[in-house]
């Protein structure tokens, strides 16, 4: 748990007992199963700052627009700079060996700036139009379960697809195996059935939106597969981005007034 928070997120984790070098890279395997908890530490940070927010009269937008913003500041943008990479590389290049070239750059183009620019404000209005249709502590579970299920979608790429360079992070990073990967995707459910049973979240919200994230790691693995012939950790990134996405419109489906 540790180690998948100081993967993911800037939070001052202490050495552990024990712990030989806690910046050394640390175990994928036994990373991975711990990293939609680690989600759901992070997005309880983003929830606490939108049930407080909604407390002091902020209202939904601000309330969200804040949220949001305290997510981005926990995690240092770690996926949002995939995403962007991402945009940039798939939309900007035109062969496999141009789009990693890319991907690689640290200036950001056109496309990963409209990406960027498109994620926050989905992720800003659904969280707003959810903070709307529910108490402050279902919109803050709402948040909580999505930080949760898109930690477990971008392991999808990582676990099913090879790395795209010999050299990249994700290559000496390594695979997590998909036994690996099947155990974040229970951890993330077990975390979601508890928000579901303790909160107002819509049961079939959380099952459809669980479902979309599903599908969005699935189609970034292979829209990666055929653009770069694997995945980078940018690739991640992208995915956990989209899966937060897909999460909150799937809670939104089942919250229609």
């Amino acid at each position: 748990m540790a180690a998948a928070l100081r993967f993911s997120s800037r939070l001052p984790v202490p050495p552990l007992p024990g712990e030989a070098d806690p910046h050394a890279m640390p175990d994928v395997q036994r990373m991975a199963r711990a990293l939609p908890v680690a989600g759901a530490i992070v997005g309880a940070i983003g929830g606490a700052v939108l049930a407080g927010a909604l407390a002091l009269g902020f209202g939904p937008w601000l309330s969200a627009a804040l949220a949001v913003a305290a997510l981005t500041l926990a995690t240092g943008g770690f996926h949002e700079d995939g995403l962007a990479d991402t945009a940039d590389g798939f939309g900007g290049g035109a062969t496999p060996e141009r789009r990693l070239a890319i991907m690689r750059d640290s200036r950001i183009g056109s496309f990963g700036a409209t990406a960027l620019v498109l994620a926050f404000m989905l992720r800003i209005a659904a969280l707003a139009t959810i903070a709307a249709r529910l108490d402050a502590l279902g919109a803050a579970a709402a948040l909580v379960h999505a930080a949760t299920a898109s930690r477990a979608a971008e392991l999808g790429p990582l676990a099913l697809l090879p790395p795209a360079r010999r050299d990249g992070a994700s290559a000496a990073f390594g695979r997590p195996s998909p036994g690996a990967l099947g155990t974040a995707v229970l951890v993330a459910a077990g975390v979601a059935a508890i928000l579901a049973l303790a909160t107002a979240l819509p049961g079939w919200g959380v099952v459809l939106g669980f479902g979309l994230a599903a599908g969005v790691a699935l189609g970034m693995t292979r829209l990666s597969a055929r653009l770069i012939g694997g995945q980078t950790g940018d690739v991640a990134g992208a995915a956990q981005q989209l899966a937060e996405i897909a999460v909150l419109l799937g809670l939104l489906i089942a919250l229609r007034p």
